[in-house]
């Protein structure tokens, strides 16, 4: 009837012939299954690297209180900044390949995951841990068989969600600057008007991130 215009929504008629043209034919910057790759890596990368560095340093400061005091005003700065705006200065240290992205899904991956660990930490059973301690444990030990199994359901509870983060920095990596990835995909598709390829890339990270999950 005319009351979406299609030039800014797109159809989704128009949405899945984009899909499919890209699936059989692929895109104009090369094959589809190139740009998932592409993308994924990042991702992945980011997520593991964060992940492993978030767990960590939130163990880490939530077991040593002199530490937490030392560093929780330089984590509090870092963390007020609005990760997106990172891509740019990641971009200039690391160029267009896939150490810029990287660096920013690991960004966006650490502090979601450093923070659920340090609270983790931080909630442990006290009763359970002087018992251990009564019982001839060493801080190791206690660290190892009380802490890390208390802390795990809020790690856990991170990583769920953090891997969607990782995603968002690897393609806001790429919107700023790339040669392959969905995110690149769609700068190109917004710089053409193209509003069904934007939506086919959107509905591919939507995919994607399910799946993931």
């Amino acid at each position: 009837t005319g009351y979406i215009d299609p030039f800014f929504f797109s159809s989704p008629s128009a949405i899945w012939d984009r899909l499919v043209e890209w699936t059989i034919e692929g895109t104009s910057e090369g094959s589809l299954w190139l740009h998932l790759y592409v993308t994924m890596e990042e991702a992945v990368l980011g997520f593991v690297i964060g992940s492993v560095a978030g767990i960590v340093v939130g163990i880490a400061l939530g077991r040593n209180q002199l530490l937490a005091d030392i560093f929780s005003i330089y984590i509090k700065v870092f963390n007020s900044i609005p990760r997106v705006v990172l891509a740019p200065i990641f971009i200039m240290i690391f160029g267009l390949g896939i150490g810029s992205k990287v660096a920013l899904a690991f960004i966006m991956v650490f502090f979601v995951v450093f923070a659920n660990a340090f609270q983790g930490v931080r909630e442990a059973d006290r009763d359970l841990i002087a018992n251990a301690k009564i019982l001839g444990a060493s801080d190791w030990q206690v660290t190892r068989s009380v802490i890390v199994p208390s802390a795990m359901s809020w790690i856990f509870a991170s990583l769920h969600i953090s891997f969607g983060f990782a995603i968002i920095g690897a393609i806001v990596g790429e919107f700023v600057g790339a040669r392959f990835g969905i995110g690149q995909l769609i700068s190109i598709a917004k710089g053409t008007f193209d509003s069904a390829g934007m939506f086919a890339a959107i509905i591919l990270v939507m995919v994607i991130t399910l799946f993931a999950e």
